[in-house]
């Protein structure tokens, strides 16, 4: 591919043979281009091959080492995991948001199954038929919100999906009705107050898993940023105190989890704190990862362009009570990055707390055993549905403005007399404030 610089010669780019997102490209001269791509394979090339390279060393040690085997196997298929997470990132937010949801599926099955297993003797009828049933509706109703409220520019080429969207939270109740009328039918006299027990299981999975999922997607929505950062600071906070546990542990934490310990819950919170304010500099310089993601129905992609707002552009800070006014170049972003952090160390851990505390009710060890030494999904995403939630709370309350391109796409959906209405209004307020010229007498 031959591309003409600024000064009109050109140079020679090999773009074609690899991608990058655009909003990764930073503002730069098209003669670098070459450079930033190849640049960005060389380091995730280099990614993969260390994380490779690790993994066998830790196999080799794993095999030597038998008193750490645990710990062996939690650090391997950690570093698997990491990198399964960064590459899955590099394919962009429609791969994302599959995974998102493959992981709200897999822990919903895990939960369902733990009520199945102890009450199975009971043969309740439709148990786990209707578990399955309400999650298809719930998950149709929150993604059919999410296409409504992000796919505006879709659903107006597309009369099924007007309809769909048009009538959507009808449609949603109706299906929910079906079930519920489907559970009151299946009630067995013997086992009226179990039915309904399972019943409000199945109900406070959803609001767990499902729901919270949903924030999950709608972070990633208001930028890759704010789905990156804070599944990172979790998984940060995660590794750290359980490595500050296993080398310096003494102090039990809380006797719902015994292996947790005061030394490891400390050190895990300062080691999250130094992990999310590095992360948020390197991530706020790029407009791949902080403009929201919108859909584009020209090309029928997902883009992140835009003018990075106020807490992505440098800024210069003075140190309270400083002798001398020193100052420091910070994102805005970054303070705000403290705040995830602390929750996620602070609070976040009382995720897997309470998780403990109903494995414990049950009287087993783990979720599943999906994964060899992690145990289920579940067990690995226990605190990150309630940071989901907590940053969800936290863009809606401090960050998030009017954003015109969600208003453009409602003003659309309108009637032609209805736009024109609006229009109308419009134009004799700005006139009114000075911003447009007044009408020619």
């Amino acid at each position: 591919l031959i591309e003409l610089k600024s000064d009109g010669s050109s140079i020679f780019s090999v773009r074609n043979a690899v991608y990058v997102p655009e909003g990764l490209r930073k503002r730069i001269d098209v003669s670098v281009c070459v450079d930033v791509s190849l640049c960005v394979d060389v380091y995730l090339c280099v990614l993969m091959c260390i994380c490779v390279c690790v993994c066998v060393l830790m196999c080799i040690c794993l095999c030597c080492v038998s008193r750490w085997k645990n710990w062996w196997i939690r650090g391997v298929l950690s570093l698997a995991m990491i990198s399964g997470f960064f590459m899955v990132i590099y394919l962009g937010p429609i791969m994302l948001i599959l995974v998102v949801m493959t992981i709200q599926i897999k822990c919903f099955q895990e939960i369902i199954d733990i009520g199945y297993r102890v009450y199975h003797s009971y043969e309740l009828p439709w148990f786990r038929t209707l578990s399955w049933y309400f999650l298809i509706c719930v998950n149709y109703f929150f993604y059919g919100e999410t296409l409504a409220e992000y796919f505006g520019a879709l659903v107006q080429r597309e009369d099924s999906l007007q309809f769909l969207v048009r009538y959507h939270r009808f449609i949603s109740f109706t299906l929910y009705l079906a079930g519920f009328c489907m559970f009151v039918l299946s009630l067995v006299k013997k086992h009226y107050r179990l039915q309904f027990y399972m019943f409000a299981w199945t109900h406070v999975t959803l609001l767990i898993v499902v729901t919270q999922s949903h924030l999950v997607i709608q972070n990633l929505f208001e930028g890759m940023i704010w789905f990156i950062v804070p599944i990172s600071i979790v998984i940060c906070n995660d590794i750290m105190a359980y490595l500050f546990g296993f080398f310096f542990g003494r102090t039990p934490l809380i006797k719902l989890s015994p292996k947790k310990t005061w030394e490891g819950f400390i050190g895990g919170f300062f080691g999250t704190l130094v992990c999310g304010f590095i992360l948020a500099y390197l991530l706020a310089q790029f407009q791949y990862f902080v403009c929201p993601v919108e859909y584009n129905s020209e090309t029928n992609r997902f883009t992140a362009d835009c003018e990075p707002s106020d807490i992505f552009v440098m800024q210069q800070y003075t140190f309270p009570f400083a002798v001398q006014n020193k100052t420091v170049n910070l994102y805005p972003y970054q303070i705000h990055s403290v705040v995830l952090s602390t929750f996620a160390s602070l609070i976040g851990p009382f995720g897997g707390f309470f998780a403990s505390g109903f494995k414990r009710a049950f009287q087993i060890k783990d979720f599943a055993d999906t994964i060899p030494g992690h145990g289920g999904i579940m067990d690995r995403f226990d605190c990150q549905y309630l940071m989901a939630t907590f940053t969800h709370v936290y863009i809606a309350s401090f960050i998030r403005g009017p954003n015109p391109s969600k208003v453009l796409q409602q003003l659309l959906v309108l009637q032609p007399e209805q736009q024109l209405s609006i229009f109308n209004a419009m134009r004799d307020r700005l006139r009114d404030r000075g911003i447009l010229p007044p009408v020619a007498m």
